[in-house]
C-alpha cells in the first residue's frame, strides 16, 4: 500500500477521518468463488410488510416510504388504508409469487427479515424455513432509525435478535438495519455476534472494516445495492418499467460476468415482496433468471455463504 508525506499508508490516513475512501485501492483480492464461478449472484429479499409504520403498530404516523404512492407524506395519527393495503399485497401475494419462482428454480435466497413482520405472518416464516432459506435480521420495525440514540436503537436490536430467534430457531447471523442511523454500525461491532454486517453499498466484493472494532479485531461487511434493487420502481427517476429493470439486471450482470474472467465479483439484487411481486415486474425478473442460468460460471449463493467463503479465504489481517 503506498505511503503518504506522513508516513502512515493511505489506507490508516483515510481511516483517520472515520471513513474508508480507499478500498482495494484498484487491487482487489484474488478471489476464487466455488464452482470457478466468474460472478456470486446473492438474491435478497426484504420481508418487511407488517413491520412499517402504522398507527395500529403503535407508531405515531402511516408508512410513506417504498410503495407505489411515490411522494407519499405521513399521515399523523391516523391510518393510511391505501398504504397499508399496499403493504399487505406484498405478503398476501408478492411473497407467495417470488416463493415460487425460486423454489422452483432452486435458487438460494436470503431474507432481510423484520422481525415483528415475521411475528405477523407464520406461513411466511414456515415457508422460508422449509425452502432453506437465511434468514437475517433486518431489525426490529421497518421505520428511521436517523434520530435514535445508541441505547434506543441497541435495544430494538436486541429485541429483534430475540424475536428472530424464538420465531426462527436460531439467531441471525447477518445484520441489514436499511434505514440506518449514525450509530449503526458501531452497535453492530460491539455486539460481536453477526458473521456480517450488510449496511454498506461501498464495494462489490465483502471487505473486513475495523473502524469501530478492538485492535486485532474487524467486523465482515458484505456489501449490499441501492441501484441493482427493485426500489428503483418507488423513487423518482427509477424504474418505470419491467423491460428497464431487466436491461439494468443484464447489464450489471454482464460488466461483472466480463470481468470475472480476471477478478471474480459480487452482484447483489434487492427485491421486495410488493414491488418485485407485481406480474409485471415478476415476468422481467423471470427473464433475468433465465439469463443468468444460462451462463455456466454462476455461483448463486446465500449471503451466509458467502461470508463463510471470506472467513476462511481472505480472513482479516490487522497489519494490512
Amino acid at each position: 500500500m503506498p505511503k503518504n508525506d506522513t508516513g502512515l499508508n493511505v489506507k490508516q490516513y483515510s481511516n483517520q477521518f472515520g471513513r474508508d475512501l480507499i478500498g482495494y485501492a484498484g487491487q482487489p483480492p484474488e478471489v476464487s468463488w466455488p464452482q470457478k464461478a466468474r460472478i456470486a449472484i446473492q438474491f435478497v429479499i426484504n420481508y418487511e410488510e407488517g413491520g412499517e409504520n402504522c398507527i395500529v403498530n403503535g407508531d405515531s404516523h402511516s408508512e410513506a416510504f417504498l410503495s407505489e404512492i411515490i411522494g407519499a407524506q405521513k399521515y399523523e395519527n391516523q391510518r393510511h388504508i391505501s398504504m397499508e393495503s399496499i403493504y399487505e399485497f406484498g405478503s398476501r401475494v408478492g411473497f407467495w409469487r417470488l416463493h415460487q419462482l425460486f423454489v422452483s428454480r432452486n435458487i438460494p435466497v436470503t431474507v432481510y427479515a423484520i422481525a415483528t413482520a415475521l411475528q405477523r405472518n407464520p406461513a411466511v416464516v414456515e415457508a422460508m424455513l422449509e425452502a432453506n432459506w437465511e434468514l437475517a435480521s433486518h431489525g426490529l420495525k421497518w421505520i428511521d432509525y436517523k434520530d435514535f440514540s445508541y441505547e434506543q436503537e441497541a435495544e430494538h436490536i436486541d429485541k429483534a435478535v430475540k424475536i428472530h430467534q424464538q420465531i426462527t430457531g436460531s439467531k441471525p447471523r447477518g445484520f441489514y438495519q436499511g434505514r440506518t442511523g449514525e450509530h449503526t454500525l458501531r452497535i453492530i461491532a460491539d455486539r460481536g455476534d453477526f458473521d456480517y454486517h450488510a449496511d454498506s453499498y461501498s464495494d462489490d466484493l465483502p471487505y473486513w472494516d475495523n473502524r469501530f472494532t478492538a485492535e486485532g479485531h474487524a467486523q465482515l461487511m458484505v456489501p449490499y445495492t441501492l441501484d441493482v434493487n427493485d426500489m428503483r420502481f418507488a423513487s423518482p427517476q427509477g424504474f418505470n418499467s419491467g423491460e428497464q429493470f431487466y436491461q439494468y439486471l443484464k447489464d450489471s450482470f454482464d460488466c461483472l460476468y466480463v470481468e470475472g474472467e480476471q477478478s471474480p465479483k459480487m452482484l447483489s439484487i434487492g427485491l421486495h415482496c410488493r414491488l418485485s411481486g407485481r406480474p409485471g415486474r415478476f415476468m422481467a425478473l423471470q427473464r433475468f433468471i433465465d439469463y443468468a442460468q444460462s451462463h455456466s460460471q454462476v455461483w448463486f449463493a446465500r449471503r451466509i455463504e458467502i461470508a463463510e467463503h471470506w472467513q476462511k479465504n481472505h480472513p482479516y489481517q490487522s497489519n494490512v
